[in-house]
């Protein structure tokens, strides 16, 4: 049995993929700069920081650190502006509540502190999660599984005896390469093919799927 389940938020927990892609958008228009929102979607998952970083050397705009913590606070503001567009998934709190007082849960997402504070508050989440991490507790984005290992460490547990929940290929890399489980789930950009391909234990279309309180509490 696993003794702590680690969630991802950003299209595992909550659908925010319209919210990060407006906040995205409006901020690298106040540079001059237009992106896709397949491009945005695409990167869900390995951080504001390390996106902007991403759009800025693909438009051969020269940039310091100083201006992409200036984007990511602008992006964050506006992100949180949008908040009422953001809706969780059928099955989170159900899920939650199942699981709560079974098990050490952990949340685990490279967005930042401020967004998810908001987020989670909102939704009236905080109770179920024993430790939120963010962007702002790590040096390495997802693929990199420092966030997970971090987690798992604030939880008191190996990480072998973690299992995570993930909906993109960076976070489901990440959750491999740190030697935990990892249930997938598609409600993110990702669908089952390409979640497949990272070898995850499990894949998912929502979090109201039977199989996943056994597989968890096994």
């Amino acid at each position: 049995m696993f003794k702590a389940v680690i969630f991802d938020w950003d299209g595992t927990l909550a659908d925010t993929r319209q919210a990060i892609v407006i906040s995205f958008q409006k901020t690298l228009s106040e540079i001059n700069c237009e992106v896709s929102a397949e491009y945005i979607e695409r990167r869900i998952g390995i951080g504001a920081a390390e996106t902007f970083r991403d759009v800025l050397r693909t438009a051969k705009a020269p940039f310091e650190e100083e201006l992409i913590q200036q984007l990511v606070t602008r992006k964050s503001q506006l992100e949180i502006e949008l908040s009422s567009q953001v809706k969780l998934f059928s099955g989170v709190k159900e899920l939650l509540e199942a699981l709560q007082g079974k098990i050490k849960m952990g949340l685990a997402s490279m967005n930042n502190q401020s967004v998810i504070a908001h987020m989670v508050n909102a939704n009236g989440l905080e109770k179920y999660f024993d430790i939120i991490l963010t962007a702002e507790s790590i040096s390495h984005s997802k693929p990199d599984p420092e966030i997970f290992l971090k987690t798992a460490f604030k939880l008191k547990t190996n990480p072998a005896e973690c299992v995570v929940f993930e909906d993109s290929i960076f976070g489901v890399k990440a959750a491999k390469s740190a030697n935990m489980g990892c249930i997938a789930v598609t409600t993110g950009v990702y669908v089952k093919q390409e979640l497949e391909v990272e070898r995850p234990d499990l894949v998912v279309k929502t979090l109201n799927d039977s199989r996943i309180l056994p597989f968890i509490l096994r």
